[in-house]
């Protein structure tokens, strides 16, 4: 087996509306230093040397192949298409989860997170190995991303919705991973998000690894 079949996957959550952004450009193609809020997330995802998928819609697809193959992507319809199945964060998290299901675990975390550090990626990662349930904490605060087991399979492909892993965390045992990390903490969910997030200086620290350039082959 190889070292990255070992490694749980990454779960990138980019298909929600944000609506509490408000209109114009999606919050995650939004510009932060040289590239997008998503490309930043998935660059910490790619330093950490973890798999992932990313469940997005067409609007944000050249943005997550600016950085990942397209193999890696889930496309979910437009919010508010016809469906059979509810969209929403459960859903997203499912349509993941079922696209990696031969893996030890999974990391699910928000796109909107650009400030998170690879190593508090690694750091759930291996806090995952103990617990079904783990999770990145700062200063006693509960963050992402949200690490969880093998066992949890049947569970989470079964969500849909605006369900999200608030229920599982209550009833399985979770261990906490204490991190230095602010950025585990901090989403963009309105524009005064974005402005702290593009005066920070981890936002510097990615400007020479974040990719910017052209979308990844296939």
């Amino acid at each position: 087996m190889s070292p990255a079949r070992m490694l749980p996957t990454v779960v990138v959550l980019a298909a929600g509306a944000g609506v509490r952004f408000g209109g114009g450009v999606p919050k995650l193609a939004q510009p932060l230093g040289p590239a997008a809020v998503l490309a930043h997330t998935l660059g910490a995802v790619v330093t950490a040397g973890l798999p992932l998928v990313v469940v997005t819609v067409a609007g944000l697809v050249d943005v997550a192949r600016s950085v990942v193959a397209s193999r890696d992507i889930v496309l979910l319809p437009p919010v508010g298409s016809a469906s059979r199945e509810p969209l929403g964060v459960g859903f997203s998290i499912a349509a993941g989860v079922g696209a990696r299901p031969h893996v030890p675990g999974w990391l699910v975390l928000p796109g909107d997170m650009p400030l998170v550090q690879p190593q508090t990626l690694r750091a759930v990662a291996l806090g995952l190995t103990g617990a079904p349930v783990a999770y990145a904490q700062h200063r006693g605060r509960q963050g992402f991303p949200v690490g969880l087991s093998v066992e949890l399979y049947s569970e989470l492909v079964l969500l849909s919705g605006e369900e999200g892993l608030r229920r599982l965390l209550a009833r399985y045992p979770s261990h906490a991973v204490e991190v230095d990390d602010p950025g585990a903490l901090q989403d963009i969910n309105t524009t005064a998000d974005l402005d702290r997030a593009r005066s920070s200086s981890t936002v510097l620290a990615w400007q020479q690894s974040v990719p910017s350039g052209q979308p990844h082959e296939a």
